[in-house]
């Protein structure tokens, strides 16, 4: 509309203060994912990773009962469940996709989705987080006086989406 009015100044200065704060929030959210993902790789070469995969392991073997015998997978399912639970959907796409590969090879019907991989992507179009860093840290640029008042809000969002994912996914194993 400022075109047609003929105010170009203002159109002008409200493109560059827009652009100007596009490449600051990308910035402050590169360094956030940086540095989550430079703490998953450290973690991934330590004993923590194993650790939280072995209290991740209940969960897991439920979960992907395909993937019982598979150790390499479940640490790689585990890695991707930690990503998520810690509000790291940037870091947890690799680690996602890393997992999925993986399941592939193991999967008998190369051109059909195996219940684990299901069961996964389901987990993960859920991505049920603790501590939603991601949001966090968007709140935090953009000036909120609170950036972490809305855990709680999004503990009850992604529990609901497990289940309501669960249970359509279930329904629709149910109705084959």
């Amino acid at each position: 509309m400022l075109f047609f009015h003929g105010n170009l100044e203002n159109l002008n200065k409200s493109i560059f203060a827009s652009t100007n704060d596009a490449i600051k929030l990308s910035i402050e959210l590169l360094g956030t994912m940086c540095l989550w993902n430079g703490i998953m790789q450290i973690a991934n070469k330590t004993t923590i990773i194993d650790k939280l995969t072995n209290l991740l392991m209940p969960i897991i073997k439920i979960l992907f009962p395909e993937m019982r015998k598979n150790k390499q997978i479940q640490k790689e399912i585990s890695m991707n469940m930690i990503a998520n639970i810690l509000g790291l959907g940037n870091a947890a796409t690799p680690l996602g996709l890393k997992a999925m590969k993986s399941m592939q090879k193991e999967n008998e019907k190369k051109d059909t989705l195996s219940n684990s991989m299901l069961v996964f992507i389901v987990l993960n179009t859920a991505s049920i987080q603790i501590i939603p860093t991601t949001v966090i840290a968007i709140r935090n640029s953009l000036g909120s006086k609170n950036p972490t008042a809305i855990v709680f809000g999004v503990w009850i969002a992604t529990i609901c989406a497990a289940i309501t994912r669960n249970y359509s996914s279930y329904d629709i194993n149910k109705k084959k």
